[in-house]
C-alpha cells in the first residue's frame, strides 16, 4: 500500500516492501503463486487518538490487546469501512483487528 523512501528516491533502510516487491516480481518466484502478508498498523487520530481520554493517556497495554469488548476497542466504524474501501479498490485484504494500543488497528 505505500513505501517510504529518501528525498533522493532510494527506500529508506526499513522499507521492506521495496525489497520484497524485487523478490516477489523474481519469474522464478512467480510463477509458484506465493502467498505473503504485509502488515499495515495505524492509529485513528482525529485531534486525539480514538479511545485515549483527553489530554491523557490510556492505560497499560494489556486490557486492549487484540481490541476485544466495546470499552477497550474504538473505531471499528472507521476501520470497517476502511476495510471495505481496500477491498473495492481491488487491494485484497484478510481481515482487520485491533492492536495492543487503544485506537490502533492493523
Amino acid at each position: 500500500m505505500c513505501d517510504a523512501y529518501t528525498p533522493a528516491g532510494k527506500p529508506i533502510p526499513t522499507n521492506k516492501r521495496c525489497a520484497a516487491g524485487k523478490i516477489f516480481s523474481n519469474p522464478g518466484v512467480e510463477k509458484e503463486v506465493p502467498w505473503y502478508i504485509i502488515e499495515q498498523e495505524y492509529t485513528l487520530d482525529v485531534n486525539w487518538p480514538i479511545g485515549w481520554p483527553q489530554g491523557g493517556f490510556p492505560g497499560p497495554q494489556g486490557p486492549y490487546y487484540c481490541g476485544i469488548g466495546t470499552d477497550k476497542a474504538f473505531g471499528h466504524d472507521i476501520v470497517d469501512a476502511h476495510n471495505k474501501a481496500c477491498l473495492y479498490a481491488g487491494i485484497n485484504i484478510s481481515g482487520i483487528n485491533g492492536e495492543v494500543m487503544s485506537g490502533q488497528v492493523i
